[in-house]
C-alpha cells in the first residue's frame, strides 16, 4: 500500500490473446500468496485453458455475481464482495470489460479504480488492441473494430506494467497445439486474426507503446532527481533550423539517422535569437516545420540569449543523443571577425551527445558579419585588452615623437579609440580616449615627458581628440543597445507569430500550449491554475493543465506568475523572468484564458444541445400525437362503456367484439407510448444498448408474433450461412418488427414482404424487400424524419415514428439503415450491422450461436 493509502496497480500487457497473460498473473500471486501475501481472485477467465485453470489451485476465489439481462443470466465480479473481504492483494482480469447493464460501474476498469481506492493492490491483464488511442490502427491491420477498450491514462498511472511477449511463431505453435482454443476453431483464427502479419504489427505496437510509457518514467525521474548528462536509452535526434535554404537538407538527413534506430525520435528546434545576430525567414520556418512533421518528428522553438548554450540546454532536456547542425555559412573573412560559430561552440560544450556537420550548397557563402546587437561578457573583455595594450603599442609603432606631426598622431589614436568601441563599446573606448590622450600629452606634446602643454593649438587638437572619442563610443554603444532592442523584439514577434499561427491551425489544447511556453522559454514546469474562492485569509487555487514537472500549489510556489484574467494564473518554474519576457508570456498567458472560456463555453453549448433537442422533440410530439393518442383512447372508453352499461344487453358475439375492439385500441396505444418513449431515449442519448453475438434467426419469432395475422404475409429467406452479428436482440427485433409493419401496410395484396440477408466483408445486411409505390429519392432523407408521414393522412397507421426510431436504435447498435429502390418497384430497407467476432479472451456469450468465422479480440 502507498503512503497516500491508494492500492498499488499492476498491469500484464500482452500484444494478441494466448500469449500468456492470465497465466503470469495467476504465477505472480501464487509467488505472494508463498510468501504470506492475503491474495484473492476476484475474477479469473481461464477460457478453458487446463494449464492456466491448473495455477488456481491454492488460490481463494470470491464468487462471481450473477446478473439477469434481458432473460439471460451473466456472472461478474462482485465487487461489494471484494471490499468486504478486503485482501492485501486481488486479481482481476481483463481490464477493459464491459460490465453487464445493472452493475454498479459500466467498466471492468472503474471496479479496479474502487478497489484500488479502498488501498487494496490489484493485478490485471490486457491485451494492446484494447488501448483507446491504438484502437483504429488495430482495426486497420487486423480488419476487425475493437468493441471493448480502455482509456490509455488508466494502463499508463499503473505503478507497474510488464510486458508478457511471445513470438509469432511461437505464439501459432500454441494454438495449433491446442493450448489457446478447442480444435473447431484453430483453423479460422490462424487463417484470420493470429496471422503472422498482424500478430508481428500488434507485437510492435505493444512494444512501441511501452517504450513510450518507460521514456516517459524515465524523463520524470531525470527531472526529479536533477540529471541534466544523457542517457542513450533511445536515439533522439536534434535538428537545429535557422529558417535558412539548408533546412531542408538538414531535416531530411536527421530523419535519416533517427530511422536507423528503430523508435528513434526525430525533434527540430529553432531558436529565436535575442542578439540580432540572424533573422529568420518564417515563411521558410513554416515549410520546414510542415516537413519534419510530415516525417514523424516534432517542432520546437525557444528564445535564447546564446544559441550554442540554448540549442545544448534544450537537447539535454529532451535527453537527446545526437545533434545536426548545417555547415556555417560565413566565409572565412567573416570567420576571421567573428571568432568560433555556433557549429565549433556546440561541439566544444556537446559532452557527450554527438554532433553532426552537415556539409550544404550555403556554405561559405555569407557576408561579413553584422554587427552584434548586444555588447557580450566576451567582447567587453576584448575591449579593455585593446584598451589598455592598444595606445602603448600605437606610440611604440609611431617612433615617440619623431615620425609625424601632432595632428596624424592624433588621428592615429582616434582610429584605435573607434576600433575599440566597435569591438567593447562605450567604457573600453573612453578609457582607450584617456590614455591615448595621457600618451600624446606624454610623449607627442612639446614639451614631451611632460603633461605641461604650451601651445593652445596642442590643447584645442587633445580636447577636440577626447570629445569625439566620446561621441564615437557613445553612438557606437547606443547603436548596439537599440540593435539588441530591435533583435529582442523581432524574436518576440516570431514567437507570437507562432503562436498566432498555432491559433490559425486550429492547436487548442491548453497542455500543447503550456509545453510550448515552458521550452521557449527555458522552463521546467508551466501550469495554468484557478483561483476557486477568496476569503479575508486565504486563497484556493487549483490546476488547470500543466507542462513539464511543476510542483506548485499557489501561485507563490514558482519562480514567475503571469495573470491571465482575475481569476487564472500562469505559474513557471525554472527561473524569474525578466520585464520583457513577462510581457511576451502575457500574451500566451490571455491566449490560455481564451481557451479556457473557449472549452468552457463549448461544454455548454454541448449540454444545452441535449436540452434543445428535447424541447423540440416534446414540441413535435405535443403538436403531432395529439389525434393518434386520443383515437384509441376514445375507441377503448367506448367499448368499455358500452360494456358497462345497463341499458344494453350484449349478446355473447357483441361482447367479444367490443372486448377486441378495447384490446387493439390499447395495444396500439402502447405501441405508440413504446415508440414514443424510445424515441425520447435516443435522443438524450440514454438508451441502453447491450449488444452480444446472436444469429438473425434468435429474433424472427419474436418479430411474427408481434405482427400477429399479418405475420402470414411475410417470406423469410435468410441464409443458414449468415455469420452472427453484434447487435442487442431486443433492440433488433423492434427494428425489423417496424419495417416489417411498414412493409406489410404498403405492400400489395398478393405480393408478399421478403426478408432476407447476406454477409458483405465485416458487415451483414438484411434487406427488407416490398413492392409497395417505394419513396421518391427527394423524400428519402425526410421519411426518417419524426412525426413524418410524407402526405399520409391514414392517422390510424401511427404517427410516424416507426422508420425514425428503427434507423436510431440501428445507428445505437453500430450499424445503418438505408432506403434502395426494389428491381420492379417498391422499396427495400437495408439494415447493415457489424459481423459479431468472439473475443478470444472471453468465453462464448450465453444464449449465443456458435458459428465458423472471423476470429477478433
Amino acid at each position: 500500500m502507498s503512503s497516500s493509502g491508494r492500492g498499488h496497480l499492476r498491469v500484464y500487457l500482452g500484444a494478441a490473446p494466448g500469449v500468456g497473460k492470465t497465466y503470469k498473473m495467476l504465477g505472480e500471486a501464487q509467488r505472494r500468496r508463498e510468501r504470506g501475501t492475503d491474495v484473492v481472485v476476484g475474477l479469473v477467465e481461464t477460457h478453458g485453458r487446463e494449464h492456466t485453470a491448473e495455477m488456481l489451485d491454492g488460490l481463494e476465489v470470491v464468487p462471481r455475481k450473477i446478473l439477469d439481462y434481458r432473460g439471460a443470466s451473466f456472472t461478474e465480479m462482485d465487487l461489494d464482495a471484494v471490499l468486504a473481504r478486503r485482501p492485501e492483494v486481488v486479481l482481476v482480469d481483463e481490464l477493459a470489460h464491459s460490465n453487464i447493464p445493472g452493475s454498479r460501474h459500466a467498466k471492468r476498469w472503474e471496479d479496479i479504480d474502487e478497489l484500488l481506492a479502498a488501498g487494496i493492490d490489484v493485478i490485471s491483464a490486457v491485451n494492446i488492441q484494447h488501448l483507446e488511442s491504438i484502437n483504429d490502427v488495430v482495426e486497420k491491420i487486423t480488419g476487425v473494430p475493437q468493441q471493448e477498450t480502455v482509456p490509455d491514462r488508466v494502463v499508463r498511472a499503473a505503478d507497474q506494467i510488464e510486458l508478457v511477449d511471445m513470438t509469432p511463431e511461437a505464439l501459432r505453435r500454441r494454438m495449433a497445439h491446442g493450448n489457446v482454443y478447442q480444435a473447431d476453431k484453430i483453423d479460422a483464427a490462424l487463417g484470420n486474426y493470429f496471422r503472422v502479419g498482424n500478430l508481428s504489427a500488434l507485437r510492435e505496437l505493444a512494444l512501441l507503446w511501452l517504450a513510450d510509457r518507460v521514456d516517459a518514467g524515465l524523463q520524470q525521474y531525470r527531472s526529479q532527481h536533477d540529471i541534466d548528462s544523457t542517457w542513450e536509452a533511445r536515439e533522439r535526434v536534434v535538428v537545429a533550423l535557422t529558417g535558412g535554404p539548408e533546412g531542408e537538407t538538414l531535416i531530411r538527413r536527421a530523419a535519416r539517422i533517427a530511422a536507423r534506430s528503430s523508435g528513434g525520435d526525430l525533434l527540430a528546434v529553432h531558436i529565436a535569437r535575442s542578439d540580432g545576430l540572424t533573422g529568420a525567414n518564417p515563411a521558410k520556418l513554416a515549410q520546414q516545420r510542415q516537413l519534419v512533421e510530415s516525417l514523424g518528428g516534432t517542432y520546437h522553438q525557444v528564445v535564447g540569449e546564446n544559441v550554442p548554450e540554448s540549442l545544448l540546454a534544450f537537447a539535454r532536456a529532451e535527453n537527446a543523443t545526437q545533434l545536426v547542425l548545417g555547415g556555417s555559412r560565413r566565409s572565412r573573412l567573416a570567420a576571421l571577425f567573428t571568432g568560433p560559430g555556433i557549429g565549433a561552440s556546440s561541439i566544444r560544450g556537446s559532452g557527450d551527445i554527438d554532433v553532426h556537420i552537415v556539409t550544404h550548397s550555403e556554405m561559405g557563402r555569407g557576408r561579413l558579419p553584422r554587427v552584434r546587437g548586444s555588447i557580450s561578457r566576451r567582447r567587453l573583455i576584448y575591449g579593455y585588452l585593446l584598451a589598455v595594450l592598444l595606445p602603448p603599442a600605437l606610440a611604440a609603432l609611431l617612433g615617440i615623437g619623431d615620425a609625424l606631426n601632432l595632428t596624424s598622431n592624433v588621428l592615429a589614436f582616434l582610429f584605435a579609440v573607434v576600433v575599440v568601441a566597435l569591438v567593447g563599446g562605450l567604457w573600453p573606448a573612453l578609457l582607450t580616449a584617456i590614455a591615448g590622450t595621457l600618451v600624446l600629452n606624454w610623449f607627442f606634446t612639446p614639451p614631451t615627458k611632460s603633461f605641461t602643454i604650451t601651445e593652445p593649438n596642442n590643447a584645442l587638437a587633445l580636447g577636440i581628440f577626447v570629445l569625439i572619442a566620446g561621441l564615437v563610443s557613445s553612438v557606437v554603444d547606443r547603436a548596439a543597445r537599440r540593435t539588441r532592442q530591435a533583435a529582442r523584439s523581432a524574436a518576440e514577434s516570431e514567437t507570437l507569430a507562432t503562436l498566432a499561427g498555432s491559433v490559425l491551425r486550429g492547436e487548442t489544447a491548453l497542455p500543447a500550449l503550456l509545453e510550448r511556453v515552458r521550452e521557449a522559454f527555458g522552463m521546467t514546469g508551466a501550469c495554468l491554475m484557478e483561483r476557486l474562492e477568496t476569503d479575508e485569509l486565504t486563497e484556493t487555487w487549483r490546476p488547470i493543465a500543466s507542462a513539464g514537472t511543476p510542483t506548485c500549489r499557489r501561485p507563490e510556489d514558482g519562480d514567475a506568475e503571469i495573470p491571465g484574467r482575475d481569476d487564472l494564473v500562469l505559474v513557471l518554474q525554472g527561473r524569474s523572468l525578466a520585464a520583457d519576457e513577462r510581457r511576451l508570456v502575457g500574451a500566451f498567458a490571455a491566449h490560455a484564458a481564451a481557451l479556457v472560456d473557449k472549452a468552457r463555453l463549448s461544454e455548454a453549448a454541448a449540454e444545452a444541445k441535449p436540452l434543445a433537442e428535447a424541447d423540440k422533440l416534446r414540441t413535435a410530439l405535443l403538436r403531432a400525437v395529439g389525434h393518434d393518442l386520443r383515437s384509441p383512447l376514445a375507441s377503448a372508453k367506448a367499448s368499455v362503456t358500452s360494456l358497462r352499461s345497463s341499458d344494453v344487453d350484449w349478446s355473447p358475439a357483441e361482447r367479444d367484439e367490443l372486448l377486441e375492439t378495447a384490446d387493439e385500441s390499447l395495444d396500439r396505444l402502447t405501441r405508440l407510448v413504446d415508440n414514443l418513449l424510445d424515441l425520447s431515449r435516443l435522443q438524450a442519448g440514454v438508451l441502453p444498448v447491450f449488444t452480444r453475438p446472436m444469429a438473425l434467426d434468435e429474433i424472427l419469432p419474436g418479430v411474427l408474433a408481434e405482427l400477429g395475422d399479418a405475420a402470414d404475409a411475410v417470406r423469410v429467406d435468410l441464409p443458414h450461412t449468415l455469420p452472427l452479428v453484434a447487435a442487442d436482440p431486443a433492440l433488433l427485433e423492434r427494428v425489423i418488427a417496424n419495417l416489417l409493419a411498414n412493409a406489410v401496410r404498403h405492400s400489395p395484396a398478393g405480393r408478399a414482404p421478403l426478408v432476407t440477408g447476406s454477409s458483405l466483408g465485416d458487415k451483414v445486411e438484411i434487406r427488407v424487400v416490398d413492392r409497395g409505390p417505394g419513396i421518391p429519392r427527394a423524400d428519402r432523407d425526410r421519411v426518417f424524419a419524426p412525426f413524418q408521414r410524407l402526405g399520409d393522412t391514414d392517422n390510424t397507421t401511427g404517427v410516424g415514428l416507426g422508420l425514425a426510431l428503427a434507423r436510431g436504435l440501428t445507428e445505437a447498435m453500430s450499424g445503418s439503415l438505408q432506403p434502395e429502390d426494389t428491381p420492379g418497384g417498391g422499396l427495400t430497407m437495408v439494415v447493415s450491422l457489424p459481423v459479431a467476432t468472439l473475443r478470444p479472451d472471453d468465453a462464448p456469450v450465453p444464449g449465443s450461436r456458435e458459428r465458423s468465422g472471423e476470429e477478433t479480440s
